[in-house]
Formats: C-alpha cells, structure tokens, sequence
C-alpha cells in the first residue's frame, strides 16, 4: 500500500506570506500522510494545517474524518493553525492530538489556552468533532497504520521527533524538527544522544530535518534549538539516509535566499556524503513511502 506524504507548511517562528516566498511556501510546520482510504497521519498543527483542512473538506464528499494529530512540541508555529482547521467543526469526525506534556502542563490544557475566549471566540471543547487528546512520552506506540518511535530532541521544552513506519509495509521515514544538533544549548538528554538519535534513525529511507540556520548565524543562536543544513547532512549521513529533506525556515530566508542555501548544502553533500540525496521542502511537495 503506498502511503503519500506531502507538505502544507514548511516555515519556522512565524508564518512569511508574499511574493518572496511563493515558491517555498510562507506556512508554519504541517504535514499530512495519507493511505488513498479514509486513513490520515497529521505531522504538528502549524499555519499550513489550515490549508490541509479546506482541502480535506473539499474531498471528504460527506465522508466523516478519522486522523491522528502528532504534534513536536506547542510552540506557537506548530499548533497556530489548529483552531482554523476546519474538518473540527464538522459533526462525525474523529481527531486524535498526541504530543507530550509541556513545564507539568497537561497538553489538553495549552492547547485548550490558545483557544481561550480572551484571544479566541470558540474554546476547543466548542467544536463539533471528537477530539481525543493524549500525552506522549519517547518511546515506541502504535497509531492507524503506523508504528511510530518517539524520539527527544534538543530544543526548548518536551520537544519530540516521530520516526513512522507503515504496519502493513513501505518506506520508514523521520520527522525531525525543531533540532539542535550542534553543542549549543543545555538540554535534559543524555551524552550519547546523538548516538542514540543516530541509532534511532537507521532504516529510514527519507529524513526531514531542521535547517533553520544557516552556518553563520549559528553561532549567535546557540541555545536557540536549531540546525544547519550542513549538520543535517552530517547526521543523514551518519545514520545511512538515502534522503534528506531540509525543513523549518528562518522568517528572512525567502526563495533566493532558499536556492542558495539548497545549492549549498547539496555541494557540501557531494563532499562528504555523495550518495545523499539532498532537497529542500516546498509547499505542496509530496513523496510516497
């Protein structure tokens, strides 16, 4: 069964509209995995969740919804799309949120903050869908169609990746956002973790993965819990991905600035990974498992 990935946000911080970056894409994180049936697999809830749910209610043809939300982590840029996602305003559908805990904060408790009546007219307990919310922690779970393994990353607060695998056969593929892979920073994991990250990652086909920074900006943003492309190359090619996908933009880099940092990291692969297949992640972009 072929399972198709596509992106409908591929930006960080903050959503960047406008000409500048039409080819790229202005959205906040948001993925969607589909299985061609009724199954769908959604990756964080950033701005592009909003066009992935108008999309979805113009196909559902009275169909009722059944989807499985994993969210990284609850910084803005990753849940600001949920309230206008509109299959949750449609009796019948069925929604379940997983992410972890954030500071002893239950997670239905933020996501039900960002929805109260003193920013937003309509609290999420309002909306006319089922929405189930579950706590995660790192480890392995099942979810419809997948197993996933939950992975802790090095970025401010519980931030998780998910590395999915289709229960029924296909292509294992890693989510990896929000991710500071260079020694910036004080996070609550191990000294072997990128040794254990590293480990975690062998057999997948297909790596998204954080590419916020630049290599000379990251040393000013050290702590800030971000990557460069070139560290994403170092770790595809330490775990044998076959290929990376660059993902998570800085607000400033528009398409040119993209093109650049694209051409770039591919050179840099041909150096010290040849066999690395290197992309950068586009509105719309999809890819089969």
């Amino acid at each position: 069964m072929s399972h198709v990935v596509r992106f409908w946000g591929v930006r960080g911080s903050i959503p960047t509209p406008g000409p500048a970056t039409a080819r790229y894409g202005g959205n906040t994180s948001c993925l969607s995995i589909t299985n061609g049936r009724s199954g769908l697999v959604i990756l964080d809830a950033g701005s592009g969740l909003r066009g992935l749910g108008h999309d979805l209610m113009q196909h559902l043809h009275g169909h009722a919804l059944r989807a499985d939300l994993l969210l990284t982590h609850t910084h803005w840029d990753h849940i600001q799309g949920l309230p206008f996602f509109k299959p949750l305003s449609a009796r019948g559908n069925e929604v379940r949120i997983r992410g972890a805990a954030q500071e002893g904060v239950p997670l239905e408790d933020i996501l039900g903050r960002q929805m109260d009546p003193m920013v937003f007219p309509v609290p999420l307990r309002a909306l006319a869908a089922r929405i189930e919310v579950l706590e995660v922690s790192p480890g392995a779970f099942e979810i419809d169609g997948f197993r996933v393994d939950a992975v802790r990353l090095r970025h401010p607060g519980t931030t998780l990746g998910y590395i999915l695998e289709p229960a029924q056969g296909g292509r294992r593929f890693a989510y990896i956002t929000d991710n500071e892979l260079g020694p910036g920073g004080s996070y609550p994991v191990g000294p072997r973790w990128r040794e254990e990250l590293v480990r975690s990652l062998q057999g997948a086909d297909t790596l998204i993965h954080d590419a916020m920074y630049v290599d000379q900006m990251i040393e000013a943003r050290a702590g800030w819990g971000h990557s460069t492309p070139r560290e994403a190359v170092d770790l595809a090619h330490d775990a044998g991905i076959r290929r990376l996908i660059l993902f998570h933009y800085e607000p400033e880099h528009d398409d040119s600035t993209m093109d650049r940092i694209l051409a770039d990291a591919r050179a840099y692969a041909a150096k010290c990974a040849p066999d690395l297949v290197v992309d950068a992640a586009s509105e719309g972009l999809t890819f089969s498992l």
